[in-house]
């Protein structure tokens, strides 16, 4: 696959993600050699449902959706990973593989490591085993109350909930997407997505151009976003490290 190049940003470092920075400086000095660069272009599929994975990956930018997709073609996303995480834990969980996908929805980079030497350094008992726990039990968090607001909340409210939490990844507050896009990762219509997002530019909480979503009051789309948020959010704050900065 032809890769994208990488948006402009802040140099490569490792601890622009999370959990490797948070690593004490033997740990980190110990695992440096191992870590190995990578771009993660746009719609890049790292993995596919029930793939032996080999790799870990810790984003330093972008976001990658894991995504559960149905036999009908039909599919949503399940979760969404940032520089507060990592992607692959099925390498230190014992299941080899997982039942979702994992797709690149924004491009940027990782840090990846591969397979053999993750489990050496979860066998260890260290820092990284701790945080890599956390970030799991904060995925399911997530992971859960995706399901229960995917069942029980409105469009409106769910695509609020998804705008905010790809915002807390980006850092910005502008995001390329297509409409076709967010309604697959939300499981819903093309027309769903299209009148919901209509209402919101209606009521000047965000803006519209070609394939780009612009926010323009982030406190009214928290007022108009469903409980799910917070409490996804609360449980990141909660278990990881380094806590995100406050929103303006």
């Amino acid at each position: 696959m032809t890769k994208n190049k990488t948006p402009s940003g802040p140099p490569p470092d490792p601890k622009l993600n999370r959990m490797l920075a948070s690593l004490p400086a033997k740990d980190y000095a110990r695992l440096l050699p191992d870590l190995e660069l990578v771009e993660m272009p746009l719609g890049w599929t790292m993995s596919e449902s029930g793939d032996h994975v080999h790799y870990l990956h810790f984003p330093t930018s972008g976001i990658v959706s894991l995504i559960y997709s149905l036999e009908d073609g039909s599919s949503s996303e399940t979760a969404l990973v940032g520089n507060e995480g990592l992607v692959g834990i099925s390498i230190f969980m014992g299941g080899e593989s997982m039942p979702t996908s994992t797709e690149v929805q924004s491009a940027g980079q990782a840090y990846r490591l591969s397979r053999k030497v993750m489990k050496h350094e979860f066998s260890l008992g260290g820092q990284l085993q701790h945080v890599a726990l956390l970030f799991t039990q904060a995925l399911i968090a997530q992971t859960s109350q995706t399901a229960v607001c995917n069942q029980h909340h409105s469009v409106d409210q769910k695509m609020c909930r998804w705008l905010l939490m790809t915002l807390d990844r980006t850092g910005g507050d502008a995001l390329a997407v297509t409409q076709e896009a967010i309604g697959r990762l939300l499981g819903v219509r093309r027309e769903s997505v299209t009148q919901v997002l209509g209402q919101l530019q209606k009521d000047h909480l965000i803006e519209r151009g070609r394939g780009r979503i612009t926010v323009r009051d982030r406190p009214g789309l928290e007022q108009r976003v469903c409980e799910c948020y917070a409490v996804v959010q609360g449980e990141y704050e909660r278990l990881l490290p380094g806590k995100r900065e406050p929103k303006s």
